[in-house]
């Protein structure tokens, strides 16, 4: 995959939403974030792997104090995961998802947007679990990160392993299958409004921007596995570096 064609693609763009799927859209995302379903919460326990994976994530520097930014945190579901002392902030621009949390008295700061984030505030880690794959400007967003990152600091994510033919059959045939029984819609609609890139891309953005990057599975290859973890240090830190290899 040429570097220069990918990111030639963003920033995406959604697809229109049907009215009908946009009528139920807030209580199907939360439900899926909770695992209100039986097929949401099968998810919810496979998706256990990525968020563990993720909690190992550590700088170069073992610190007894590390502060995280976790982005797109949902429900704050990752922090039951967590073990490490330090501040934590989140990204999450819906708050309906998090405001009820019993987690949120454990973070320090929320934003909705990382633009938001004071220019001078840098964290030692930076996370996301199952957001990647939703974000419209991916090329935009990284950069932002490296920003916010001390050196020998790590950014670590577990993304679905979108575009691969094993996560194709299960969504289709647990989510996707319960989601046509109970409503009569489409649940492909809403994959694609929501899952913007593929497992491919992000990585491939990823080893753009860093230099260190290293990608475990949770299955055999790409076409094999449902979730994939990457974890990257040793960012190239500007954009004009970033162009000049490509070129």
């Amino acid at each position: 995959m040429n570097i220069s064609h990918v990111l030639k693609r963003f920033p995406k763009k959604r697809p229109i939403l049907s009215k009908a799927i946009k009528n139920i859209y807030a209580k199907q995302y939360k439900e899926n974030r909770n695992g209100g379903s039986p097929a949401s919460s099968l998810a919810q326990k496979l998706e256990a792997w990525m968020h563990k994976k993720v909690a190992t994530a550590s700088p170069k520097q073992q610190l007894s104090f590390c502060d995280t930014l976790e982005i797109g945190a949902g429900t704050l579901n990752q922090l039951p995961f967590e073990f490490k002392k330090g501040n934590y902030d989140f990204i999450e621009p819906l708050d309906f998802l998090y405001l009820d949390s019993p987690y949120i008295k454990n973070t320090r700061n929320s934003f909705s947007d990382i633009s938001n984030i004071p220019s001078s505030t840098l964290y030692s880690r930076i996370i996301s679990i199952a957001v990647l794959e939703h974000v419209e400007d991916l090329p935009n967003l990284i950069e932002k990160c490296i920003e916010h990152m001390n050196e020998g600091g790590v950014f670590a994510c577990g993304i679905p392993s979108e575009g691969g033919l094993l996560w194709g059959l299960a969504w289709r045939l647990s989510t996707g299958l319960e989601f046509r029984i109970r409503t009569g819609l489409d649940y492909s609609e809403l994959m694609r409004y929501e899952h913007l890139n593929d497992a491919d891309e992000i990585e491939h953005l990823l080893r753009y921007y860093f230099r260190d990057v290293e990608v475990c599975r949770f299955g055999f290859g790409m076409h094999f596995s449902l979730y994939t973890y990457i974890e990257c240090r040793n960012p190239k830190r500007t954009k004009t570096i970033c162009l000049t290899e490509v070129n």
